[in-house]
């Protein structure tokens, strides 16, 4: 683990936070959010913000551009940069600092694209705005900022629209965005949690290059730990609006002094597998030769899952990794029948459904259910907790009275309280909306259960309560779970079997421990070594052997 040894104590000042407060005002009187905030980034220094959802982080990062929701306001402090005062400025003139010296990348770039314009016209709009440039020289800058993020084919994607471009490719256009006019500081908001290893890699390389070139000040808000250990200089953990604790990060992570700081490290999945458990010949679902097509060109089909295979039995769970593109996704919604296959045998529980019509489908529905990545998207917002899950077992033939019953017992199991059948999912945090969805899912006894990336967003407190979760069902009620992610450590954690996917075809396949433990395809160990922070010890708060940084695994 190579940790960043730079010094910044003779660069210039870039941006400086000083006793900020932000409160919001409503019938209930003035309440904080923010309370007195210090904070300095220096030209070329990397400064990680972590805590946990709704410490404050990203009102912090939202302070500094002037862009807080209208429900909070600043209360209190200064945010100087290079020295001017940005609470003092005037709408007009901060809209003018905005992109031409302070930035900001935000998690989700296909929200954060305008999805009807050409994404080399959004990067040039920046241009005309902020600078007197002709067209013809706006047109080269942008090309010229396209192949300094490494994007292929660089007129093409000029000329493309957001929803034809990657995950990868469109945070790349928005950090070029952030980047055309070398801006003094640069905020990235979570910009690679959604992002597979692989590409997560690439685009903190990108980051660090590019401020290396320019001299940016960078402010990293996030909440993997991995990350931080790789790219930051000085860590800032926040927590209920309070700075706890900062420093250089290897002292930090070497030995944090707050119990808070302790606990966030020590929430981190390892990269060693779990520990075998006994096999179970009390098989659930058997995939077969499973392929989903698409299109032909001449002879030649495009597969975006080819002839793949696996077994998942009771009280077990197997894990599906792979980038970005690799037919995860489309090999849950085929086993869902979501979507049909063109080739294979799904057989749940000794019927093989691949085959079988919506209707014919439907009485075994209720065995085989998932739990999506963002439960905000998929629980209906005009429901009550109570009417999301009773909908599935009524559907079904319960009666409310008796699926009412039921949800009480599913909703405490799940740690929530009865009381919130009565509310509405904006009314919960996004781990307890992902534990609704857990119930939900649980509520029709299903035999298999799809988890596809149902962690990724959450930080990693949450995020270890939900895998725990994941367990305790698991042990109690014997499901199988199919459990989809990119995050390898998450995977270690929770999965007993771990199949490899590249470009939709299985290039690995076997148990946990001998997959990410001591890997056979090249692909597998290129996954592994792009795993950030894969060299750190954080429960132990120390830096890994490299003979364990090798293998893939730690001896946590």
């Amino acid at each position: 683990m190579q940790f960043k040894s730079r010094s910044f104590d003779a660069a210039e000042i870039a941006v400086e936070i000083k006793g900020l407060e932000v409160a919001t005002a409503d019938a209930a009187g003035v309440r904080p959010v923010l309370h007195g905030i210090d904070l300095r980034i220096r030209k070329g220094e990397t400064v990680c913000l972590v805590g946990e959802s709704g410490s404050g982080k990203s009102v912090t990062s939202l302070a500094v551009m002037q862009l807080l929701p209208a429900s909070l306001s600043v209360a209190a402090g200064q945010i100087n940069l290079q020295g001017q005062n940005l609470r003092a400025l005037a709408p007009g003139q901060m809209r003018a600092l905005r992109a031409a010296r302070v930035a900001m990348i935000f998690q989700e770039p296909m929200t954060a694209l305008n999805p009807v314009l050409r994404v080399g016209d959004q990067i040039a709009e920046v241009l005309a705005i902020h600078t007197a440039l002709s067209a013809s020289q706006r047109r080269r800058r942008v090309l010229s900022i396209l192949e300094q993020v490494h994007l292929p084919d660089v007129e093409r994607i000029s000329r493309s629209y957001p929803h034809q471009l990657s995950g990868g490719q469109r945070q790349r256009i928005m950090i070029a965005m952030a980047l055309v006019l070398e801006p003094v500081l640069l905020i990235a908001d979570e910009p690679t949690t959604a992002l597979d290893v692989t590409t997560q890699k690439q685009i903190l390389s990108l980051i660090d290059e590019l401020q290396q070139k320019y001299g940016t000040a960078v402010l990293f808000i996030t909440h993997d730990m991995g990350v931080v250990a790789e790219i930051a200089d000085t860590v800032h953990v926040m927590r209920h609006g309070q700075m706890v604790e900062h420093g250089a990060v290897r002292p930090l992570l070497s030995a944090p002094r707050q119990d808070y700081t302790r606990h966030l490290l020590a929430a981190v999945p390892s990269l060693a597998p779990r520990p075998a458990r006994s096999a179970s010949e009390n098989i659930v679902l058997r995939v077969e030769g499973l392929s989903k097509s698409y299109g032909r060109t001449g002879d030649r089909r495009t597969y975006a899952v080819k002839d793949v295979g696996f077994t998942l039995s009771r009280g077990r769970t197997v894990g599906i990794v792979g980038e970005s593109g690799s037919g995860k996704s489309t090999l849950a919604r085929c086993i869902m029948r979501l979507i049909a296959p063109s080739a294979g045998q799904i057989d749940l529980m000794g019927t093989d459904i691949a085959t079988l019509s919506p209707k014919a489908f439907r009485p075994h529905r209720r065995k085989l259910q998932v739990v999506f990545q963002d439960p905000m998207r998929s629980l209906n917002p005009r429901w009550t907790i109570g009417d999301c899950l009773v909908e599935g077992p009524v559907n079904y033939g319960s009666s409310r009275g008796d699926a009412l019953k039921e949800a009480a017992r599913m909703i405490e199991i799940v740690g929530l309280p009865r009381d919130a059948l009565n509310r509405y999912p904006h009314m919960f945090s996004g781990g307890q909306r992902q534990r609704i969805a857990i119930a939900r899912a649980v509520m029709m006894k299903p035999d298999v259960l799809i988890a596809d990336e149902a962690v990724s967003a959450l930080d990693v407190s949450v995020q270890a309560q939900v895998l725990q979760l994941f367990d305790d069902l698991q042990a109690e009620l014997g499901l199988g779970i199919l459990f989809i992610t990119h995050d390898l450590r998450v995977a270690a954690q929770i999965c007993d079997e771990v199949l490899v996917m590249k470009q939709g075809e299985a290039v690995e396949y076997g148990a946990a421990a001998k997959v990410l433990g001591a890997p056979e395809h090249a692909y597998t160990r290129a996954l592994i070594e792009a795993a950030p922070g894969r060299g750190w010890d954080f429960r132990n708060f120390r830096p890994l052997p490299l003979r364990l940084q090798a293998g893939g695994a730690d001896d946590q």
